[in-house]
């Protein structure tokens, strides 16, 4: 089957990506065959009348289990352990999983990286993607990640290791199930926190670290770590980690190690903004996490700041689903990018597509569009490097050449009224603007 995008307006994904007006896209089994050129006859021809072809986006930090609906309860380790130990509720949440997998490739993702499942529940629904049994995007999953007793998500999306050879056991029971990396959760999150000014606590003993860390690699698979301190970036880095998820205030020593390891950093801006935006009685956090969440935020910013400054490679992910973080709102994260990084859009979006295909190994195979690589792109009705909104309804998705004419998203209307009241937008602005209390405008 041939298929031929022409009349595009082409951005391709390239960290020097213009608007090439008139493009055509020749799309055969599945595959980019030729740019522009001659239209062969039994092509069948879609014409885009002027409308954006650019790639899918790729977010580095998903978690399928959840919605992203603030809640004002949540879900215990004895909880999730009776729901998955029940078949048929253990059915029902990873048809949610496959739900919120689908909602992502409508909304315009077309390859996600998850960091923390239940059981094997995302290799599992990564494998029946890739069987062609099911329609979502690209996947790379982690399942389960690796904590310790009263560490970031244990007993939930983790394991507990009390020791180094128990985090060996542990990686080496997560390999079975074939992951594409290994997630440890080596600090506390916002939400762990139990003293005002302390949020990201340190829970990962070195010696478990690097343990895991050289499970992980002797079986080939890079490591990725949840870290939301100074201290615990150090910890992570001196012991093996690849990837710092989310990160924290750097200093001269941070970015020594990060340069050394040849680590990179993954920007998670999305879950930051509301809880320091937002009242406790909206997230339903509590004054304590509010504090710490200002703290964890400026820490976010100032890595991926830092980094960018530095050389160090930067890659961007939304932490759905955390509250107000859904599925569908991977725009949002390079809406933040802009406006707390300091990049251009177009910056924003070659890291979204090109550069998150690199920094995690797969970018001969998507993240632009280039001869060769898989059809995964997306269609959108006006500049996303004048307005990135342009990208929040995609009227066409393409996934391994599989079209998706006018995708529909169903959206959490109390989610996008908080957001948007966040987010100040002005017709043909390239960025948002955010609302944010004077303390964080300050800083």
């Amino acid at each position: 089957m041939k298929t031929a995008y022409i009349n595009a307006r082409l951005l391709d994904g390239s960290g020097q990506m213009k608007v090439q007006n008139g493009a055509a896209v020749l799309v055969e089994d599945g595959r980019i065959s030729a740019l522009g050129g001659n239209i062969p006859p039994d092509a069948k021809t879609v014409d885009l009348g002027g409308r954006y072809l650019l790639p899918g986006l790729i977010n580095l930090h998903v978690h399928l289990p959840g919605s992203g609906i603030p809640k004002s309860s949540g879900i215990t380790p004895a909880k999730v352990r009776k729901l998955i130990g029940n078949p048929l509720t253990r059915a029902v949440m990873k048809k949610q999983c496959e739900n919120f997998a689908r909602m992502e490739l409508m909304s315009g993702t077309t390859t996600i990286r998850t960091v923390g499942g239940l059981e094997h529940i995302d290799s599992d629904i990564r494998n029946k993607i890739n069987a062609g049994r099911m329609l979502g995007p690209r996947m790379l999953v982690a399942d389960l990640a690796v904590s310790v007793p009263h560490g970031h998500m244990a007993g939930v999306l983790a394991y507990e290791a009390t020791s180094p050879e128990e985090a060996r056991g542990f990686v080496r029971r997560i390999a079975e199930h074939r992951p594409d990396l290994i997630k440890l959760m080596i600090t506390g999150g916002v939400l762990d926190a139990t003293v005002r000014g302390e949020p990201g606590v340190l829970r990962m003993k070195p010696e478990i670290v690097k343990a895991a860390c050289d499970e992980a690699h002797r079986l080939g698979f890079m490591v990725a770590a949840h870290v939301e301190s100074p201290e615990g970036v150090k910890v992570a880095l001196e012991n093996g980690v690849d990837s710092i998820e989310h990160g924290a205030k750097m200093n001269p020593e941070l970015v020594r190690l990060f340069k050394e390891r040849k680590a990179v950093d993954i920007c998670t801006i999305s879950p930051a903004v509301p809880l320091a935006a937002l009242p406790p009685s909206l997230t339903h956090y509590s004054e304590l996490a509010t504090y710490n969440g200002q703290i964890v935020m400026d820490g976010i910013i100032d890595a991926a700041k830092t980094c960018l400054a530095n050389g160090i490679p930067v890659g961007l992910g939304t932490d759905t689903a955390c509250p107000f973080v859904t599925h569908y709102n991977m725009w949002r994260e390079l809406a933040f990018f802009v406006h707390y990084a300091g990049v251009t859009p177009a910056f924003a979006l070659y890291t979204a597509t090109l550069r998150n295909a690199q920094l995690v190994g797969i970018d001969k195979e998507t993240g632009s569009i280039e001869t060769g690589k898989s059809a995964d792109f997306m269609v959108v009705d006006s500049n996303p490097l004048e307005n990135l909104r342009a990208l929040a309804s995609p009227s066409m998705v393409v996934i391994r050449g599989r079209e998706i004419d006018q995708p529909r998203v169903k959206k959490y209307p109390a989610v996008e009224e908080q957001l948007d009241r966040i987010m100040e937008w002005k017709s043909g602005e390239k960025e948002a603007r955010a609302r944010l209390p004077l303390q964080a405008r300050a800083g």
